[in-house]
């Protein structure tokens, strides 16, 4: 419950042979015990959190019916529901386009606002990371090469590996 992960790839990380409700519904059952009406309207109401409309109609549908944009929501609902200290997200924007990754940034920011929770960002998108990191570590070969404020890193890269990725 306190370490929470979403994936770069939804549809791959959602059943596809579940509807939403059911996935949604197993995540309160394991760590809750929660079941039936009431782990229902929790499912929703985190729906309806993290911006998606109609929600009650998508509880009902299949991962393959939504949008990626949607699915990505769905996987933030899931991981958010059980209140972690942690969220981990790798690569959670990729393949969503523009407009539905700037809304999909927008909703993890509101989420570590409102929840408390850290946000760990994986990524090798340095847009992202100039947006949304107040801290960064830059990896190469599962090595951390150096750590610093996007402001520092970016201005003047100490590694040549840094100033490669900018």
């Amino acid at each position: 419950r306190r370490v929470a992960m979403v994936f770069q790839d939804p549809l791959t990380a959602l059943t596809p042979h579940m509807t939403i409700a059911a996935q949604m519904g197993e995540v309160l059952a394991h760590h809750y015990g929660e079941r039936g009406a009431a782990a229902l309207k929790k499912c929703h109401d985190w729906l309806a959190r993290v911006r998606i409309p109609e929600a009650q109609r998508r509880l009902k549908q299949y991962p393959h019916e939504l949008s990626g944009g949607m699915r990505q929501r769905v996987m933030l609902a899931m991981a958010m529901m059980t209140g972690p200290d942690l969220l981990i997200a790798d690569e959670p924007t990729t393949a969503l386009d523009a407009t539905v990754q700037a809304q999909v940034l927008d909703l993890m920011e509101a989420l570590q606002r409102d929840t408390g929770a850290a946000v760990a960002l994986i990524t090798h998108d340095m847009g992202v990371v100039a947006r949304m990191a107040a801290r960064l570590a830059v990896m190469r070969r599962g090595e951390v090469v150096e750590t610093g404020t996007p402001e520092q890193l970016f201005a003047q890269p100490p590694q040549p590996y840094t100033t490669m990725l900018l």
